[in-house]
């Protein structure tokens, strides 16, 4: 898969955790509204969460691919060096 199309995807997979978040927490909170106020606030926190917790794993993902692209992109100069040291 390219470098290209695995970013967007992660990129795209984040931004649908976002709206997860306040999907979820909304749909909680108004749902949740008639058995009072407190209670409807710590339902769409709790829902909350749960799409923060995707949201931080695919963030996690994005991270570690960065990390990945730039090691490859190092040991590709470095084997670069060491081949121009060879050759001299």
């Amino acid at each position: 898969m390219s470098k290209n199309l695995t970013q967007f995807i992660i990129s795209l997979l984040q931004g649908a955790s976002w709206a997860l978040v306040i999907i979820i927490s909304s749909y909680l909170f108004f749902h949740t509204l008639s058995y009072g106020f407190i209670y409807a606030l710590f339902s769409a926190i709790f829902g909350a969460f749960i799409g923060l917790f995707f949201v931080s794993f695919f963030e996690l993902i994005n991270i570690e691919m960065k990390k990945l692209y730039q090691a490859e992109k190092q040991t590709k100069l470095l084997q670069d060096i060491l081949q121009e040291l060879k050759n001299n």
